[in-house]
């Protein structure tokens, strides 16, 4: 059977209608840098900014996937749409988390109120937060009420990816050195809420305590994210948990704050994403222009210091004064 073609029109038209087969085609598009993405994004960007985001991050291994499933479920026993996003950074080719997230995450494959996506950094290595929050923006439009946004990891492009959601939740589990890591990271500083997964096996109030104490040591101790204890398999805690994100979204959306962090991140993306463009533009100048191919030279060589370098590329490529 031949593939449909989708033009600019029919996708903008069936993503507002929540069209399954339209979303998916859109984030392939926005996966690949395809110039229409930017078009339909364009196009539907004015009816986004209803959707709640939750991002969801921690160690891998703590057991995001199944908790996120448990969430799905308890969510949609409220009524509520759902779209999941499920980044890899770490499998540009293999997608790695498409087929673990799919076996806990496969009872809601039919639900036409649920739409998962896995994303790998194929395409947009740099860019990895710019394309996630063109999917988000995809699903915002088709109007899903709560968008759940999950990376493998705690490094700095799970980081970045954080950064355009309108909460997060940490997931953490007790006996994990990875754990531990994520505390010493300085990750805490990142979270709304934190979760301890897998609270019957040993050492969860240990965890527990170790959470509390460096979030006594954290010198913003105004705001210190609540903590759940869940176990995803099983669903205990888990209304618990939706009810506790629930509550500080809430507080946000009063206090003004949800609508400043969504307005800064916007802010931010923009800046990113710019800067990323830029800095593509920079080395592809550089590797066309054999003058300034000599300036890098000339550093790495210690014959011209770098600023005098950097004055002179941002000048040639930017078109920028220099200083």
């Amino acid at each position: 059977m031949a593939r449909h073609s989708w033009t600019r029109e029919e996708l903008v038209a069936g993503i507002r209608a929540g069209d399954h087969r339209a979303l998916a085609r859109a984030i392939t598009l926005v996966e690949n840098r395809d110039p229409g993405a930017a078009a339909v994004v364009s196009d539907l960007y004015p009816q986004t900014g209803t959707a709640f985001s939750v991002g969801i991050t921690g160690p891998p291994g703590v057991g995001k996937s199944s908790l996120i499933a448990a969430l799905v479920r308890h969510v949609r026993g409220l009524g509520l749409t759902v779209g999941v996003i499920s980044v890899d950074p770490s499998s540009p080719f293999t997608q790695g988390a498409l087929l673990g997230d799919r076996i806990r995450l496969v009872d809601h494959f039919l639900d036409p109120g649920v739409f998962i996506r896995s994303m790998g950094t194929r395409g947009h290595l740099g860019g990895l937060a710019e394309a996630t929050l063109q999917a988000l923006l995809l699903l915002d439009a088709a109007g899903r009420d709560v968008i759940f946004l999950e990376t493998v990891g705690t490094g700095q492009s799970e980081v970045e990816v954080m950064g355009i959601a309108d909460e997060v939740l940490l997931v953490l589990m007790p006996g994990s050195g990875d754990s531990v890591q994520a505390l010493k990271a300085g990750i805490m500083e990142i979270p709304d809420v934190i979760a301890i997964n897998k609270m019957d096996q040993p050492g969860a109030k240990a965890l527990l305590n170790d959470i509390r104490t460096v979030m006594a040591l954290s010198p913003e101790a105004e705001r210190q994210p609540a903590i759940v204890l869940t176990e995803a398999i099983r669903g205990d805690g888990v209304e618990a948990l939706w009810e506790t994100v629930a509550r500080r979204r809430d507080a946000l959306a009063v206090a003004g704050e949800l609508e400043e962090r969504r307005r800064r991140n916007l802010a931010a993306e923009v800046v990113a994403a710019a800067a990323a463009r830029a800095r593509t533009r920079i080395e592809e100048q550089i590797a066309a222009d054999s003058s300034l191919a000599d300036l890098v030279r000339g550093v790495q060589e210690r014959q011209v210091d770098p600023l005098t370098a950097v004055d002179a590329i941002v000048a040639a490529v930017l078109r920028e004064p220099t200083r």
